[in-house]
């Protein structure tokens, strides 16, 4: 479906915004906002996410291009057995383990369409699983340091391997996990009843780039949490997946498989939000979230999280609040906040504004006042329930 005018504006204004943070991340350097020092050890943390990204988005694409995901999608729906209960069990599982390895902006790109015109070719109303994904891709990027952004800068807080970040995060990643699925299922009951007409799975246009991408993608889940470099293990996969196309289908590749807004946008807030905590963000930033690994203390930094992402947006939110967060409990504290709540407003995280982005695309209209209020619902279950179990896990371990 080609690109509405209303589609195109919003792309232009979030290319403008882009522009306008990249520019000002420009003029703090070069006014001297930041010291060289600053910003030699902020590349330092920085650098290595960003590359991580980018490898992340090339493969996401390309084994989008090479058909993995399309013919997952095609899989499900046999495998539910025209049951519309079971084919929703199974999307919810590929959605939360997509999110999980992938990242939840793979989710938002990737998965959205597919299950968009899955939902479409067997007759059900594409709504409930659109909502899905979006939350889901939220609320299930707390699980490993790969799954969200904010994990990756957050990720030695628990300690180097993928093990200690999981060991101290999994109950409240569970928790948020089962209660956005029984809100989803509470909400969609009349819709997920039935059964729905078989269809036959979509076949790949390359059999042997498919192969190869589902090779690729099979290895890269274990070796993302083995506690090899995630930027290394993210750009061997790339780069086998770049060679294999360059063999095969040169015509995928191109300057757009690289996500420039992304880059820019997150490069240029880890500047201005450097900066600005090198020129008294930080007092204020203590102030607001407090102190203390206490139950009092965990709920209010999450809180502020929680509400400093859908008031502006969770990457800056994160990286403001962040220097606040000394211990591990408060960082995970923080991460519930920026990760699980980013539910109410459009541009509460990027994943949500490229979800949106793909149904407009699709033609799949959504309400935002009733998507707000039912985010809003959510996420005042999730941040206090969800703290409530990083709190009680942290004390029986």
């Amino acid at each position: 479906m080609s690109e509405t005018p209303s589609l195109r504006l919003r792309q232009r204004g979030a290319r403008a915004v882009t522009l306008v943070l990249a520019i000002a991340a420009v003029i703090v350097v070069a006014a001297g906002g930041l010291t060289w020092a600053e910003l030699g050890e902020l590349s330092t943390t920085t650098v290595p996410v960003l590359a991580f990204v980018l490898s992340m988005t090339i493969v996401a694409e390309l084994a989008s291009v090479a058909g993995v995901f399309t013919v997952l999608a095609g899989h499900l729906a046999l495998w539910g057995r025209g049951r519309v209960t079971v084919l929703w069990a199974l999307v919810l599982v590929m959605i939360v383990l997509i999110t999980a390895f992938m990242s939840l902006d793979t989710t938002a790109v990737l998965v959205t369409p597919i299950i968009v015109v899955l939902a479409r070719r067997i007759g059900l109303s594409p709504l409930p699983f659109a909502l899905a994904t979006v939350w889901l891709a939220n609320t299930g990027s707390l699980f490993l340091p790969v799954s969200n952004l904010t994990n990756l800068i957050a990720g030695d807080t628990f300690g180097t391997a993928p093990a200690d970040f999981i060991g101290f995060l999994w109950a409240p990643a569970l928790a948020s996990v089962l209660i956005t699925i029984g809100m989803l299922t509470i909400v969609y009951r009349r819709s997920l009843t039935g059964r729905y007409r078989l269809d036959t799975p979509t076949e790949a246009p390359d059999r042997l780039l498919l192969m190869i991408a589902m090779v690729v993608v099979g290895l890269l889940v274990p070796l993302l949490v083995s506690g090899i470099d995630v930027a290394v293990v993210a750009g061997g996969a790339a780069a086998v997946l770049l060679i294999a196309f360059a063999i095969r289908n040169r015509g995928a590749l191109s300057f757009g498989l690289v996500p420039w807004r992304t880059l820019g946008f997150a490069a240029s807030l880890f500047v201005l939000v450097q900066a600005a905590h090198s020129h008294g963000l930080a007092a204020v930033a203590t102030a607001a979230a407090g102190t203390g690994d206490d139950f009092v203390g965990l709920l209010q930094v999450a809180a502020v999280g929680a509400l400093g992402a859908n008031a502006v947006n969770n990457l800056p939110a994160f990286m403001a609040l962040a220097p606040v967060a000394e211990s591990p409990l408060r960082m995970g504290a923080l991460l519930i906040g920026v990760n699980l709540a980013p539910l109410v407003s459009p541009w509460a995280s990027l994943a949500t504004l490229l979800w949106h982005q793909r149904l407009k695309s699709l033609g799949v209209e959504i309400s935002w006042r009733r998507y707000a209020l039912l985010g809003a619902v959510l996420a005042a279950v999730l941040v206090p329930i969800t703290v409530v179990a990083l709190w009680a896990a942290a004390a029986g371990g």
